[in-house]
C-alpha cells in the first residue's frame, strides 16, 4: 500500500462517519462549559475514545483527556493532535447558557469534533498499523481567558497554578513525551478562506488593578471621600493616551474592562477594579507595553490620592508556526480544497496558549472555515457543519499519515529542524517570573 492509498482509506473512513462526527460537534455546541469546568464535554470525549477501543487518561489539568495509539511500523516521535474543550461568555448570544453565559462562539466544539473524527478515521481504517511513532489524541481545557476570580481561587487552593489549559499541561509534564503538535481552529473570517495558516500570533500578559479610595456620602460629604471609580477612569484614559507610543511592528493590543465601579449610587466608590490583557508580537514588545500600562494605572491613583494594587499574571506566549509542518499541511490542503486555496495569513493579533506549546516543541495552528459572524461575538454560528467538523478531521488525519509514514521520517525531520526557545523547565520558570504584585499609594503615604 502506498502513502496516498492509505490516506484515501482514512478519508473514506472519516466520510463514512461524517454524521457521527457532526453529532459530536453539535452536542458540544448545545452544552457549552467554561474553562477547567468542562466535565460534561470531557466525559463525551472519553466515551468517544473508549468506543474506539482506546484507553484514555482523564482529569489532566482538571479536565483534559488524552488517548494514545502506537504505530505498528516501529518507534518514532509522538505527534499530538489537540482540540480545546471550553466555551466562553458572550453577552447577547442567543445560544448562551442561561446560568453561566457560556457559548461556543469561537468554534472549540468544531475542534473537538475534528479531533474525534481524526481518531475515528485513523483507528477504524487501521491506518496506524502502517505508521511509526505514536499519536496522542488530546482534548485540552481552558484556552479561553475569563472567569478570572474563580481561576485565581483555584490557584490559591492549590488546584491550579497557571491559568490556561495548555500552560498547566506543560507545567504538569503531560506534554513531556510529545515531539510535535497540531490543532485546527475554526474561523468565520471571509479573508481566511476555507483554510489558512498564520505564521505567528500575539502573546499576552494578564493584569488586574484594584483601586482603593475612601467611601463617603455622595450627596452631603463627597469631600470626605476618595473616588476609586474616578481613579480607574483616569487610568483608563491614560492607557488610551499612551496607545500612540506603541510600535506598529509590535501589534500591541490593550483592551481593559471595568469589572467593579461602586456598590451604591449615593456612596462615593471606595473600590474599583479593572482587568485587561496586554498583547504583542514579541515578549520585548509586551514588556514595554506592560510597563506603560502600569504607569497609567499609577497615574490614576496619583490623581485622586487613591491606592492601586496591580497584579501582573502570566498569560500566553507568542505563537510561531513550524515551517516544515506548514509545508506538509499546505500540501494536504491542496489535495482537499484545490491547489492554491490555502492562504498564508501572516501575523494574527489574537492570542492562544498554543503559543506556549510552540516555544517548547514545533506546532501548527491552521484555521478552517464553516462559521460566520464575529469570533467571540453574539452573531457567531456554524453554517457549514461538514467544513467545520469533518474537513478538520480529514486534514489532521492526513497530516498524521504524511508525518508518520516511512518510519516517521516526516516527524523526525520536523523535530530535527525545530529550534525551540525554551525547555519545559525553563518555560515554567519564565512563567513564574512574570507574576508580581505591586501596591502604589497615590496619597504619598507609606
Amino acid at each position: 500500500m502506498t502513502r496516498q492509498e492509505l490516506k484515501q482509506r482514512v478519508h473514506e473512513a472519516i466520510e463514512r462517519h461524517a454524521q457521527a462526527i457532526i453529532a459530536v460537534g453539535e452536542q458540544i455546541r448545545r452544552h457549552p462549559e467554561l474553562g477547567f469546568k468542562e466535565l460534561r464535554t470531557a466525559a463525551l470525549v472519553e466515551a468517544e475514545f473508549r468506543r474506539l477501543g482506546l484507553v484514555p487518561r482523564t482529569g489532566l489539568a482538571l479536565t483534559g483527556v488524552r488517548a494514545d495509539v502506537a504505530g505498528g511500523a516501529g518507534a518514532g516521535p509522538t505527534f499530538a493532535l489537540l482540540g480545546e474543550l471550553d466555551a466562553l461568555v458572550v453577552a447577547g448570544h442567543p445560544e448562551a447558557d442561561p446560568s453561566t453565559g457560556a457559548v461556543h462562539a469561537c468554534g472549540h466544539n468544531a475542534q473537538v469534533a475534528g479531533l474525534v473524527g481524526a481518531a475515528i478515521g485513523l483507528v477504524t481504517s487501521k491506518a496506524m498499523e502502517h505508521l511509526a511513532g505514536r499519536v496522542a489524541f488530546f482534548a485540552v481545557p481552558a484556552e479561553e481567558g475569563g472567569d478570572l476570580e474563580w481561576r485565581l481561587g483555584e490557584a490559591r487552593a492549590g488546584r491550579l497554578e497557571f491559568l490556561g489549559g495548555k500552560c498547566e499541561l506543560l507545567r504538569l509534564g503531560h506534554l513531556d513525551d510529545v515531539g510535535l503538535a497540531m490543532m485546527i481552529h475554526t474561523t468565520p473570517r471571509p479573508e481566511d478562506g476555507p483554510v489558512s495558516v498564520p505564521h505567528s500570533n500575539n502573546g499576552r500578559f494578564g493584569k488586574t488593578a484594584r483601586f482603593v479610595g475612601r467611601a463617603a456620602h455622595a450627596g452631603s460629604a463627597p469631600h470626605l471621600g476618595v473616588n476609586a471609580l474616578y481613579a480607574a477612569q483616569i487610568a483608563l484614559a491614560a492607557i488610551n493616551a499612551v496607545r500612540e507610543t506603541f510600535r506598529d511592528d509590535d501589534t500591541i493590543r490593550v483592551h481593559p474592562i471595568l469589572t467593579h465601579g461602586g456598590s451604591q449610587v449615593n456612596v462615593i466608590p471606595g473600590e474599583a477594579r479593572v482587568e485587561t490583557y496586554v498583547r504583542g508580537r514579541t515578549l520585548d514588545g509586551i514588556r514595554d507595553a506592560n510597563a506603560k500600562v502600569d504607569r497609567a494605572l499609577r497615574a490614576g491613583a496619583l490623581a485622586l490620592g487613591a491606592t492601586v494594587e496591580i497584579e501582573t499574571l502570566p498569560g500566553y506566549l507568542p505563537l510561531r508556526s513550524d515551517p516544515t509542518l506548514m509545508r506538509v499541511f499546505k500540501d494536504n490542503a491542496d489535495t482537499l480544497f484545490g491547489a492554491g486555496v490555502c492562504r498564508e495569513t501572516g501575523h494574527r493579533a489574537g492570542s492562544t496558549d498554543m503559543g506556549d506549546v510552540s516555544q517548547v516543541i514545533p506546532v501548527l495552528h491552521p484555521y478552517m472555515g464553516g462559521a460566520r459572524g464575529t469570533g467571540h461575538g453574539a452573531d457567531y454560528e456554524v453554517v457549514d457543519p461538514h467544513l467545520a467538523y469533518v474537513m478538520p478531521a480529514r486534514a489532521l488525519a492526513a497530516t498524521v499519515v504524511d508525518l508518520l509514514w516511512d518510519g516517521a521520517r516526516g516527524a523526525r525531520e520536523v523535530v530535527a529542524n525545530a529550534r525551540p526557545t525554551m525547555t519545559r523547565e525553563s518555560y515554567v520558570e519564565f512563567q513564574r517570573s512574570i507574576r508580581r504584585r505591586e501596591v502604589y499609594r497615590g496619597d504619598g503615604v507609606g
